[in-house]
């Protein structure tokens, strides 16, 4: 945060913010030099600087809206707390107030004309001329609620703080030795001998007995516990659920064909080509060659183009992008080459190698989508109707599927689902419509009682009830025991693997080689050449390259692998250190980041020192005072 605000455009909010943050990393993170001061009006005291209620609340209410607007709420004043504004206010106040008792000690200042000139640069107040506008100036000072006479003061106080800033931290730079040795760290490279271990060489695995599974599913029970499961009956209220396609009569669908024939008509394409010429001339030219026996494609060679180059694409008439090519191109006969046409780019020869005449449905051929689609628009039409005779019938006592059945409403229901939309035996329920809100408020709901329906998009609605609540609970080892068998068989492999390859890397380091331990698992040795750091290599992984480079050359590791099921174990044979790097080796971005970071680092412990020569001192109750007005 601090290296992005360092290398911002360098308006007087980003200067800011990097002196404030800086500083109050330092002064917060020294215990024990902050102390309550009970007294006085102020709100923080360094030295002989102040800062007031007054400034606190400003200040507080500043950074309050902007949170604000990031929320897209106003956020209360306990909201404001969770979120550490009023810390963060109190960080930056006191690390301002440090500053300023340290300049005020070296006797620095800004003119006035200084000031005029920064606050007439900030890019910020500049207009569509480039140039200082007083309008801009204000409305950019509105809309974080600051009077110019209030920024101006900041402005000056921030510009002599940066006098400091910039005395401690700018033109610093990584050390050319540090730099090479991280050219170095990040150009080595390794080579790995390896093999892979897979569960088949411990597979297969034996029954467990019955105290080993019922060892194994006591201290697993939890895994294998029934969560709550609900009764569900709902009825989906949706448009679709409620079409009568029977009900559309074929004058209605022919009315709607002639009316909308254009929906089912294709129209005609054509694949175009074009020549743009410099001038008028040079295309007249290539026309009359054409007329005189020459090819278009040879027109196309002649101008150092390709096919490629030439070709327009595929389109109907109105979706070509010149309307004047459209025209010659669509009056053309397939193949043949238009004359020069004043195009929106130049001169244009076009021809047409493709045409795709225009396809329009016959009636019969659209009549099914017609008949559903006015089938919904009358379903739409009529499902607020629908909803409000069936919430009338509920209020008249009817049940659920009593008020269902009066108005030919299906009634569905799960006979048991847990909040994950999941049956007990594990399969998935994903037919109810909005199922995650709907799953919600029936969990949250009592049994046997009407619930408000669930809104499904725009227009659609599900009534639901639940009709009985299934308590969580254990399960026995009996009810789930072919589950068990197979989780403790796939454990006992993973732990049976990882032994194995725990005996094979001491071995390894016991000097055996790993040609003869390879042979003697019937696994091949393989070999990875040209492992870098902070890579994700195929067959190793990222952990794996991690791993490979955790150790010395000649040193050995385990690490499961990329697939599942495997282990890893490798001995790193050779380590390369890259050639002729350097301090330029390192990229400039990276130098960048090291120097800022280096640069903090020095901020920090200025603070650190200002804040205990000063001995700041903060008065909570001040603060309370000003947030309560």
């Amino acid at each position: 945060m601090l290296t992005a605000l360092r290398n911002a455009a360098g308006t007087w909010v980003a200067k800011l913010l990097l002196i404030l943050l800086v500083l109050s990393f330092a002064v917060w993170g020294v215990s024990g030099q902050i102390a309550a001061d009970l007294g006085g009006n102020s709100v923080v005291k360094a030295g002989g600087t102040t800062v007031t209620p007054v400034e606190y609340r400003l200040t507080y209410d500043r950074q309050l809206a902007v949170m604000s607007q990031q929320f897209g709420t106003r956020l209360t004043r306990e909201q404001a707390r969770a979120l550490g504004i009023e810390d963060a206010v109190l960080a930056q106040l006191v690390s301002g107030a440090v500053l300023d008792e340290q300049a005020s000690e070296l006797g620095l200042g800004l003119s006035q004309d200084r000031l005029a000139q920064l606050t007439m640069s900030d890019p910020a107040f500049l207009g569509p001329d480039g140039r200082f506008n007083r309008q801009q100036f204000e409305y950019a000072l509105r809309q974080i609620g600051m009077r110019p006479e209030d920024y101006l003061q900041n402005r000056g106080q921030v510009a002599i703080r940066q006098q400091i800033v910039e005395a401690v931290s700018d033109g610093m730079k990584a050390p050319d030795t540090f730099l090479k040795a991280v050219a170095l760290y990040r150009g080595e490279d390794r080579t790995a001998e390896y093999v892979v271990l897979s569960k088949s060489l411990v597979e297969p695995i034996e029954e467990p007995t019955d105290a080993g599974l019922a060892e194994y599913f006591e201290q697993n029970k939890q895994r294998y516990a029934a969560p709550e499961y609900r009764k569900l009956a709902y009825i989906s209220l949706v448009p679709e659920a409620i079409t009568d396609e029977a009900a559309i009569t074929d004058e209605q669908v022919k009315e709607d064909y002639e009316k909308n024939v254009a929906r089912f008509t294709t129209p005609e394409t054509r694949t175009i080509e074009q020549i743009v010429f410099a001038d008028q001339g040079a295309a007249q030219a290539a026309f009359d060659s054409i007329m005189s026996g020459a090819t278009f494609d040879s027109v196309v060679t002649s101008q150092g183009k390709t096919a490629a180059d030439t070709l327009l694409g595929t389109f109907s008439k109105d979706r070509v992008p010149d309307p004047a090519v459209a025209e010659a191109a669509f009056a053309l006969q397939a193949n043949a080459v238009s004359q020069v046409i004043d195009g929106a780019f130049g001169p244009v020869l076009v021809r047409v190698t493709q045409v795709t005449p225009e396809v329009v449905k016959s009636l019969a051929e659209a009549t099914p989508e017609i008949r559903k689609e006015l089938a919904l628009v009358e379903a739409n039409r009529v499902l607020l109707d629908v909803h409000d005779t069936y919430q009338d019938s509920r209020a008249g006592g009817e049940s659920m599927r009593e008020a269902a059945s009066k108005l030919g409403l299906t009634v569905t229901t799960i006979d048991a689902i847990d909040r994950a939309a999941l049956r007990p035996d594990g399969s998935v329920v994903n037919d109810i419509p909005q199922s995650a809100d709907v799953l919600a408020a029936a969990f949250e709901a009592e049994s046997g009682i009407e619930n408000p329906a669930v809104n499904v998009g725009s227009t659609g609605y599900v009534f639901y009830e639940v009709e009985e609540i299934i308590p969580a609970r254990d399960r026995t080892l009996d009810e789930v025991k072919a589950k068990v068998v197979g989780d403790w068989k796939a454990a006992e492999a993973s732990s049976r693997l990882a032994a194995k390859a725990a005996d094979i890397e001491k071995r390894l380091k016991d000097g055996m080689p790993f040609d003869t331990l390879a042979a003697e698992l019937g696994v091949e040795k393989q070999t990875k050449r040209g492992l870098k750091r902070e890579t994700d290599d195929v067959d190793f992984g990222t952990p794996g390259v991690r791993a490979a480079f955790a150790v010395t050359e000649g040193g050995s590791g385990i690490v499961a692998g990329p697939s599942d099921d495997t282990q890893i174990v490798f001995k790193v044979t050779e380590v390369f250190e890259p050639a002729g790097v350097d301090a330029a080796s390192v990229p400039a971005e990276t130098q960048n980041s090291f120097a800022s970071g280096m640069a903090d680092d020095l901020l920090t412990q200025l603070v650190a020192r200002l804040q205990a020569e000063y001995g700041v001192t903060v008065n909570r109750s001040a603060i309370e005072q000003a947030l309560a007005f």
